[in-house]
Order: C-alpha cells, then structure tokens, then sequence
C-alpha cells in the first residue's frame, strides 16, 4: 500500500486534486480500485499537509448485494461509510432494456454519486481511474470516436459546484490487484449482467498484447504522451511537476 500512496500523493499534489479543509467523498463500487483508493487517501489523510477527511459513498444498483465486509474495512480505516439505495439496474435492464446499457449506467450513477456526495457536504468526488483506465480510454476516445481524448485528472463540474478527482492515475492496474491480494481487502463481485464484456475489455486486451510482445514499454510512453499532447486538463501544475513525472517514469 506504501507504493499506491506515494503515486497517490504525487497525482495529489501535481494536479492540485484537494485543498485544505475538504471533505472528499470516494466512489466505492465495491470493486478493487475504489476500494484501494479509499486506503490510499484515508492513509494519507492522516500526515498529509492540507487537512481533509474522506467519506465512503456506495450506490446500491438495485442488486441486493451485501455490503458488511466493506462496512467493516471502512471501520479499520476510521473512516465513515453510507449506502444509497437506488433502482438504477431496474429502470436500465428492466424498463429501458438497453443492449448497449453502459453509457446511460455510468451518466446515471455520475447524477446520483454528485448528489449524494452534495448532501454530505464534499465538493471532490474522488473516483478509481487508475492508470490503464487512462490509456484505454485514451485508445477507445481513438478508435471509436475518431478523436484524440481522455477524461481529465480533475474535472470541475459546474452545474454541481462539485469537483471529481482521479488520483489513481499514477498507479498500475497490476500493483493494485496485488495490494487486494496481500492486504486481503474485501472486494465485493460484480452483480453487472455485461461485466467484461464491453469494448474497453476489448482494447484492454489489446494494449496489454502489444506492450507485452509487439512493443514492449508502449504504455509507459502512451501516458508520457498523454500528460504532454495539450489534452485538456492534463498539463502538470509546473514545470518542476513536469520534471520530476519524467525522471520518474524514465526509472521505473
């Protein structure tokens, strides 16, 4: 965990994600990435300079699903937890019946995670966009939108007066995946009917071959032209920032 929240911290402070005195509410799916991003700022809420607390905020789909063991990591870490009850699932699978349900899923939950975060009084939503979350999107923005693109590291939503923080982005799917493993954190199965079959499983698949085999580092130098391509929102904060992301990726 060490690890992840060092990136965490870097991702923090090149992007300026959270200022002193907020109260940042994390997404947590239930999934591994929300849940290790929930350890990673509970910890470094705990020594880092600007003082913030963090809240955990879960969006039950409808799905019934039992929520005890992340009640109960979210006790070890101090840290508050509360679960909104929503028919999300049902008005998508059951009155919409959408076949390609994913997009309306995700603008659905946005809606619902901002305003439950709003009533908790945070203006950062903190959400588990991880670092191979960027370079698939980055690839599907490419090969399906036709347009070079990809979610922010911070995005100010101004209907919500609300911000959303990604400060995962340094960190690898693989280091994440490990740290479930070691610190047996309890991630909670997908009830989702199209879990893994979407296209972002798709090109996940193809980007993990080809940096494995075709171009070895590919993802490495992907991100690297990411930060620097002039995408909206992804210019560090200075060039010291810059740098030091550089020299950094260089090493590993």
């Amino acid at each position: 965990m060490k690890r992840i929240i060092s990136c965490v911290r870097k991702a923090v402070e090149d992007y300026n994600m959270i200022e002193d005195g907020d109260k940042v509410a994390v997404g947590v799916s239930g999934g591994k990435d929300s849940l290790v991003l929930l350890g990673a700022l509970a910890n470094l809420s705990r020594y880092y300079p600007k003082k913030f607390t963090v809240v955990g905020l879960t969006l039950d789909m409808g799905y019934k699903a039992d929520y005890s063991k992340i009640q109960k990591y979210c006790d070890d870490l101090g840290v508050e937890y509360i679960v909104k009850p929503t028919n999300i699932a049902e008005v998508i699978f059951d009155y919409r019946k959408e076949e390609n349900p994913c997009s309306l899923c995700a603008k659905m939950r946005r809606g619902a995670l901002n305003e439950l975060a709003i009533s908790q009084g945070c203006r950062r939503i903190a959400l588990g966009h991880h670092n191979d979350d960027v370079l698939e999107t980055f690839l599907l923005s490419l090969m399906y939108e036709g347009r070079i693109n990809c979610f922010s590291p911070i995005t100010y939503l101004d209907r919500s007066d609300i911000y959303c923080i990604r400060p995962l982005i340094y960190v690898k799917e693989g280091d994440i995946k490990g740290t479930v493993r070691r610190l047996d954190i309890p991630v909670l199965k997908s009830s989702c009917p199209v879990d893994g079959a979407t296209k972002r499983a798709e090109v996940k698949d193809i980007l993990a071959q080809i940096d494995k085999t075709v171009n070895p580092g590919l993802k490495k130098r992907m991100f690297t032209a990411i930060q620097t391509s002039g995408i909206d929102g992804w210019k560090l904060a200075t060039k010291s920032c810059r740098h030091k992301t550089m020299k950094k990726a260089e090493k590993e």
